[in-house]
C-alpha cells in the first residue's frame, strides 16, 4: 500500500497524465466516461482551472502524479469527482487523498455519482464517511446514457 500520498495545485504538465488516466480504456468503462480527445482535454482542464469557484488538486503518491480530486458546485449541490491511474487502483492512494480533500473543503453536505459496477469508488467514499442518498437517487429521472449511478453524500460531521 502506498503511503505517502499528498494533495498539491495542478501544475500545467500534471494535465498530460491526467489525459492519459483518462485515456486508458479500462479506466473509461469503470468510471462510466467518456475519454476526451487532446484538444477537449486540454480545453476542459483550461476553464476548469480558470474558475475561482472550483477547487482542483492533484494527487501525488510517492513523488509521482497519481490522479486529481477537486470539488464544485453544480445544480444547487456541492460535488466532489477524483480519477487515479489504473496503476494506483487498490493501494488505498483514492482513500487518502479524498481524506486529505475532506480536511481542504468543509462545505456539507458534500455530493458524489458513481457508477453502480465502479466497486472500488463505491468503497473509497464509504471509507470517508459517505452514504447512499436513496432520496436523491429517487428524484433522479432514468439516465438518458443509460449509465445508472449511486449518488453519495457526505452530511455534517
Amino acid at each position: 500500500m502506498t503511503e505517502d500520498v499528498r494533495l498539491r495545485a495542478v501544475e500545467d504538465q500534471d494535465v498530460d497524465v491526467f489525459f492519459d488516466h483518462q485515456n486508458d480504456p479500462e479506466a473509461t468503462e469503470m468510471a462510466a466516461f467518456p475519454s476526451r480527445d487532446k484538444d477537449r482535454f486540454a480545453a476542459h482542464w483550461a476553464k476548469i482551472r480558470a474558475d475561482d469557484t472550483t477547487m482542483q488538486r492533484t494527487i501525488v503518491a510517492d513523488g509521482k502524479v497519481a490522479g486529481y480530486i477537486g470539488s464544485w458546485q453544480q445544480d444547487g449541490q456541492h460535488l466532489l469527482g477524483y480519477w487515479v491511474g489504473r496503476e494506483y487502483w487498490g493501494r488505498g492512494v483514492a482513500t487518502k487523498a479524498l481524506e486529505r480533500l475532506l480536511d481542504e473543503v468543509s462545505v456539507r453536505p458534500l455530493h458524489a455519482h458513481v457508477a453502480v459496477h465502479n466497486v472500488g469508488s463505491i468503497r473509497v467514499l464509504q471509507k470517508c464517511g459517505f452514504r447512499r442518498d436513496h432520496v436523491a437517487e429517487a428524484k433522479e429521472p432514468p439516465p438518458e446514457d443509460g449509465v445508472e449511478e449511486y449518488i453519495f453524500v457526505l452530511d455534517a460531521r
